[in-house]
């Protein structure tokens, strides 16, 4: 399934793309959906299902700003990671890594919508 999108895009950019289309021998339109799917990260269903950081309530707002990634999961994403790094991670551990990449990124995401948030409502001093 598809959905038809129409946007507006800076002259040099739609010519930049028009010319990798030329290249590569393609119709724009294709290069800038390759393009959009290899740049927006996977999310989690149950995204949806969080609020707006800008609805919250500051103390909520704030809260976020502390965010961090559960213990257990955090020690087993670094040992994944180290895993990796070393050649030694198997196949069945390739997902699992790939989760807990998106909770990481997910939350982290979420971890700095909430300080601009905070320091957009003067909660707390913009960070250095």
């Amino acid at each position: 399934m598809s959905t038809q999108v129409t946007i507006t895009l800076p002259d040099e950019i739609y010519q930049r793309a028009e010319r990798f289309a030329r290249l590569a021998n393609r119709d724009v339109a294709s290069i800038l959906a390759d393009t959009l799917q290899l740049s927006i990260p996977l999310t989690r269903a149950n995204v949806f299902d969080l609020e707006p950081v800008s609805c919250l309530s500051d103390n909520q707002v704030l809260s976020l700003t502390r965010l961090q990634m559960q213990p257990v999961q955090d020690a087993r994403l670094s040992e994944l990671l180290d895993r990796q790094q070393s050649g030694l991670l198997v196949e069945s551990e390739r997902l699992e890594l790939q989760t807990l990449m998106q909770i990481y990124q997910e939350g982290l995401l979420r971890k700095a919508t909430a300080l601009s948030e905070a320091v957009n409502r003067g909660l707390m001093e913009p960070l250095s």
